[in-house]
């Protein structure tokens, strides 16, 4: 109990005055998942701005119920709720700017700057130093009901706290920087930053989507596109208006593609 309120107050000490949702911030040493214990606030009614962060996840997870790595003290795992008021057409690109707002964290916190792997990965020099989730809940008219964007950032490790199949693969803040990074620093950060990307996100779209590409490591890139047993391999060109990656096939076509996972030549262990 101590450790959950010295790390809480130390979290809230680095935000802001501006900072609008400090009464609506939940920090637990040890969760779940935090997206999953967010859902669940968000159908009991929780207001748009809730943040649940943790020091360790035991049941973290990613994209295409992939397992999330969440060790004890070495990173920091954070969910914000929001409530848009939209339809989920509007909030495609929801991904891309939470995206763009973590790499502004990062940079706020540490200096440095990562790179976006399409479409939820922040990278350095192929490595995965985080991954973002996102997850919609709809109103029985097809609205949204609520956004959870759920994100966890490596802050701390050095290559042996990763299991040994990941250390090719993964690293964390500290690794890139040189310097420790603060958990703590980091999750005040994202959550001024999820604060200023909330302000835009329905009226500053192109603006952000046009910061997305600049950081966005996957354009330009060889690719490979696995939906379920098909793989097909292709380019990426760019990154369309809702936040699609668009790619470019031998034979010519050219598709957004929104689903499937992609590889990007060199990365995680793809030759």
């Amino acid at each position: 109990m101590q450790n959950d309120f010295v790390m809480k107050n130390e979290i809230l000490s680095q935000l802001s005055q501006e900072y609008p949702w400090a009464d609506r911030f939940h920090y637990f040493p040890t969760i779940g998942s935090t997206n999953d214990v967010l859902k669940t606030l968000a159908k009991q009614g929780a207001p748009h701005g809730t943040v649940i962060a943790a020091g360790h996840q035991t049941n973290g997870h990613g994209r295409l119920g992939r397992s999330f790595q969440s060790p004890q003290g070495l990173g920091i795992y954070l969910s914000i709720l929001l409530r848009p008021g939209c339809t989920p057409m509007e909030l495609m690109h929801l991904t891309c700017v939470a995206a763009v707002a973590m790499c502004d964290a990062v940079e706020a916190a540490t200096g440095f700057r990562p790179g976006i792997k399409w479409t939820n990965d922040l990278v350095h020099e192929k490595r995965k130093l985080g991954g973002i989730l996102t997850e919609l809940g709809l109103t029985p008219k097809g609205t949204v009901d609520y956004a959870i964007i759920g994100i966890g950032i490596n802050c701390r490790q050095c290559r042996e706290d990763f299991a040994p199949e990941l250390r090719d693969m993964a690293a964390s803040l500290s690794m890139v920087t040189g310097s420790p990074v603060s958990p703590a620093r980091m999750a005040a950060a994202m959550m001024e930053a999820l604060g200023r990307m909330d302000a835009g996100l329905l009226t500053e779209k192109e603006a952000i989507l046009r910061r997305y590409r600049t950081d966005c490591i996957t354009i330009g890139q060889d690719i490979s596109l696995v939906r379920g047993d098909e793989i097909r391999y292709g380019h990426a060109v760019d990154v369309d208006e809702n936040g699609a990656l668009v790619v470019r096939f031998p034979d010519g076509s050219v598709e957004a593609v929104n689903s499937g996972e992609v590889s990007v030549r060199g990365m995680y262990g793809y030759a």
